[in-house]
């Protein structure tokens, strides 16, 4: 009985038929899924080139996607070594082979460069952790070396059972002989290893059952040394003379194979035997790193670590809570979710930005739960997930970006995002990307309009398209205005006059210019300005204004996009001004789209931080809420609810309020995102449905009037008006309401009953008080419970209008169905503007209202429920590129302004430490 060539190519196919059936395993479990393999060679060497083409076409044959990085014979250490880490953080690599020998003209630490391969990655298993492993008999948890375990996988397909049987390994390589006497070792054999130095190398030989001979010397080991019945294992690969052959030589083994074969019961040849066997082990080795990694990386299989708060009694302020935790480091957390390292940027220790290819690796997943929290306070959506972590339920929260300027949205007491002062100063710097993204567009349009007034058409032509080597080329945005105009000409030549000035002039009416420069700066004096006062723009001068960054359309755009490019199509899509025909004028008219992009490629990915408990949180957009839909970023939401899994919970947030956040986040937001929530949790506190109910005014800085901190049912239960109608604007789009009452020291048992009996008696599913504030998840586990149940309740989600209606009906069924007005009045110019974008084609955009957040009305001081009421519409503007049309309802400042005593009287940098004091 002999493992002749025969024999041992249909174990080789059996091993890769098995191979076949586990890759296609795994694209059933993920259809974008497939093994990687990475086979690094240095040089050209024609016997290397022969073994990576055996690697490559095994790998075709099973399914693996197997690539051959060549580097040049001139390649330094330090070049394959990057390479190699290149390759270490590549996620969609599962195996990488360093092809030995490294044919470089530079001196090469091979032990060096083999350990540089990351131990998960390294199917050859050289690495001196996975020799560790084997060698202390860890065999579950590291890569066995291709060729031991291919001589293994022989040895098992005879029948003869390994363990009590006497076994000798010639050779003790790092290859060959040392694993291989590890492994005959586990599998209970008693075992000898013989080199150079045995003396009796024959007579150790005749006591062998089974025999590895693996010493590179040429028909070594003679027939009469083999005991009679013997597995033999040759794994020598010589080159003899043999002038038979065209090439003058022959392969033969370590082993004497004529003479062999008479004793042996089972032997190997060479060629054959061990060689394609050794191939298949490798092909084996790199599914199951595949197998390791999908394993260990399913949505919503977290492996993450909670953080146990020390509570505090009083509770102490929020920076100082802050403070008192020690972040975990932020890349931990992100292995801990199952982000991978190429999939993250680090800012620092506490926040990183996750890249957007996540999406694509995790587009076959189920989404998770995805729960909207919203009402009168921002920490219970924060609380949501510190809670989900009692209960031990993947759960992410998705927030917003609030201005540098602002008080913050990180939360409060023991339910917050930390650092503070990281959360809400620079974080990563998107905003400021925004605001250079946006003033780059301001600075275009008033170039523009200046340029075009002071040149003839030719003129400003040849500007536009100037001479480069002799000819006039056409940028790639520029052909697309061509293309827009209806011109299908490439060669700047060849424009007739007509077409030169179509082309040009883009003759923007100065009245109609709708985009304003921005700062992140809380600055009334830039709420009406006049632009071009210095002589060198000849009397230009135009009366301007100047926003809060994230009253920007930018930041509503980075809101709402789903991908690079999408976003690179709402930015070109955005409307600044309209020409004197009635034209409308985009950023890509002006050619400044694609620069947008550039300025905007970071500030798409999403931040992670986390809370003071370890959960994650993506801290994403922040577009204003009295302008713009005031809800986080849809990419956001959308990779969270892949990372959770399908039992898992995201929380994202509606800012301004329910009729405001939670109607545009319906209404707007997930018509673009495609998500429908399972859950509303619609927060509320004593105070403000007291001041609902007719409370006093409060004043910023002043002590709290006695009615919000004594028990006053009868004020609670007028203001409970403006809760049940909330609850009712929830339940108009078929989605379960969990009310949460959020507790403070002040509130009595009997105000905090009335809330929760009158909650439920509107319609909530279920209302709960919850004291997150001062105890963090542990005092929120009864919201946690209400909301996993509301989230199996049915539910009929729907819009609330469609969107093919006209203009005004679309803003009317707002006004009366959500904030409970009788009627609306088109002011004249909001009128014009309805006829304006309904020629322009934007009538079917949906609505966006910018209002004020305190009151259902158009009022700030009408409290409660306010009837009897028309709702004015002063103007209509366009956010295009966002995707929506915002009726203007009142004025309101789109940039704040400095109090008497701003509290930068109270902010410094301690020099030593380099803390900042006075921020909170």
């Amino acid at each position: 009985r002999f493992i002749d060539e025969i024999i041992s190519t249909i174990q080789e196919v059996q091993v890769r038929e098995r191979l076949k059936k586990d890759v296609e395993q795994m694209k059933l479990q993920d259809p974008n899924f497939r093994p990687g393999l990475v086979v690094l060679q240095v040089g050209d060497r024609d016997d290397s080139n022969l073994y990576i083409s055996m690697k490559l076409k095994a790998a075709a044959e099973i399914g693996i996607n197997a690539t051959h990085m060549r580097l040049p014979k001139t390649a330094t250490e330090e070049e394959i070594l990057h390479s190699i880490t290149e390759v270490n953080e590549n996620s969609s690599v599962h195996g990488l082979i360093v092809q030995l020998p490294l044919d470089s003209i530079h001196k090469i630490d091979t032990e060096k460069v083999t350990n540089a391969v990351a131990p998960e990655k390294d199917v050859d298993g050289l690495t001196s952790i996975n020799a560790g492993k084997l060698a202390r008999g860890d065999l579950g948890d590291c890569f066995l070396p291709c060729t031991p375990n291919g001589c293994m996988e022989l040895i098992r397909q005879t029948g003869v059972s390994v363990a009590g049987k006497r076994a000798v390994v010639i050779g003790r390589s790092k290859i060959v002989g040392a694993p291989m006497h590890d492994l005959l070792l586990w599998s209970h054999a008693t075992v000898t290893t013989c080199h150079s130095k045995t003396t009796d190398l024959p007579g150790e030989v005749g006591k062998a059952d089974i025999l590895v001979v693996g010493i590179g010397k040429a028909e070594m080991v003679k027939g009469e040394w083999i005991k009679k019945g013997a597995v033999v294992i040759d794994c020598g690969i010589n080159h003899v003379p043999d002038e038979t052959k065209p090439s003058g030589k022959r392969v033969v083994g370590d082993v004497h194979y004529a003479s062999a074969k008479e004793q042996a019961g089972f032997i190997t040849p060479v060629p054959g035997g061990v060689g394609p066997m050794t191939v298949a082990m490798l092909m084996a080795n790199t599914v199951l790193g595949a197998k390791r990694f999908l394993e260990s990386h399913q949505p919503g299989k977290w492996n993450i670590s909670y953080t146990k708060l020390n509570l505090q009694k009083p509770v102490p302020s929020d920076i100082v809570i802050s403070r008192s935790c020690v972040p975990k480091p932020i890349d931990r957390l992100a292995r801990e979710v199952g982000l991978l390292s190429d999939e993250v940027e680090l800012y620092g220790k506490t926040k990183a930005k996750v890249q957007l290819n996540i999406i694509k690796r995790l587009q076959a997943q189920p989404d998770g739960k995805y729960v909207v929290v919203t009402g009168y306070a921002v920490s219970s959506f924060i609380c949501c997930t510190v809670l989900f972590s009692l209960l031990r339920i993947p759960a992410f929260v998705c927030n917003v970006t609030f201005f540098i300027s602002s008080s913050g949205a990180a939360g409060g007491g023991y339910s917050q995002v930390i650092p503070m002062e990281e959360f809400n100063l620079h974080l990563t710097g998107d905003i400021h990307a925004i605001t250079a993204a946006n003033n780059l567009v301001a600075a275009a349009i008033d170039a523009r309009m200046f340029h075009e007034s002071t040149q003839s058409d030719k003129a400003l032509y040849n500007r536009l398209v100037p001479l480069s080597g002799g000819q006039r080329k056409f940028s790639p945005i520029q052909i697309n205005r061509l293309k827009k105009l209806g011109i299908e000409k490439t060669d700047a030549s060849t424009l007739t006059e007509d077409e030169i000035t179509r082309f040009a002039r883009l003759d923007i009416d100065p009245s109609s210019v709708t985009w304003q420069r921005v700062l992140d700066t809380n600055d009334r004096f830039l709420r009406k300005i006049t632009i071009g006062q210095s002589p060198t723009e000849k009397g230009y001068t135009r009366e301007a204004q100047f926003d809060i960054t994230v009253a920007s359309e930018i930041m509503a755009v980075l809101a709402l996009t789903s991908s690079m490019e999408d976003m690179r199509q709402r930015l070109a899509k955005m409307v600044v001004a309209t020409s004197r025909s009635g034209q409308p004028i985009t950023t890509e008219d002006l050619g400044v789209s694609g620069a947008l992009t550039v300025l905007m490629k970071d500030a798409i990915k999403p931040n992670l931080m986390q809370t003071l408990e370890g959960n994650p949180v993506f801290v994403h957009a922040g577009p204003f809420a009295n302008i713009a839909h005031g809800n986080s970023s849809i990419l956001a939401d959308k990779i969270a609810l892949k990372l959770v899994g399908p039992e898992g919970f995201v929380v994202t947030e509606a800012g301004f309020g329910a009729d405001i956040g939670m109607e545009k986040f319906f209404n707007i937001k997930c018509r673009y995102s495609g998500l429908r929530p399972h859950v509303v949790v619609l927060v509320a506190t004593v105070r403000a449905l007291k001041m609902h109910g007719g409370g006093p005014i409060v004043t910023a800085g002043m002590p709290l009037p006695k009615e919000y901190i004594e028990e006053n049912l009868e004020l609670l239960e007028n203001g409970c008006s403006n809760m049940k109608k909330q609850i009712e604007n929830a339940q108009h789009f078929g989605v379960p309401v969990v009310v949460a009452v959020n507790a403070f020291k002040t509130d009595t048992e009997a105000e905090l009953d009335l809330i929760c009996s009158i909650a439920k008696a509107a319609g909530a599913f279920d209302a709960v008080r919850c004291s997150h504030w001062a105890e963090g998840g542990a005092g929120a586990v009864a919201l946690g419970q209400a909301v996993q149940r509301a989230s199996e309740a049915p539910s009929n989600f729907k819009f609330l209008y469609d969107l093919e209606l006209p203009i005004t009906d679309k803003i009317r069924i707002i006004a009366q169905k959500i904030y409970g007005a009788d009627d609306i009045e088109l002011l004249p110019e909001a009128q014009h503007k309805v006829e304006l974008y309904t020629k322009q084609g934007f009538n079917n955009l949906p609505i966006c209202m910018a209002k004020t957040h305190l009151s259902l009305s158009h009022e700030a001081d009408k409290k409660g429920v306010p009837t009897g009421y028309v709702l004015p519409i002063r103007d209509i503007r366009a956010s295009v590129g966002s995707g929506f049309l915002f009726p203007l309802v009142g004025t309101m400042p789109t940039i704040p302004g400095l109090p008497t005593r701003p509290c930068f009287y109270d902010i410094d940098l301690d020099p030593e430490t380099e803390q900042v004091n006075g921020l909170f």
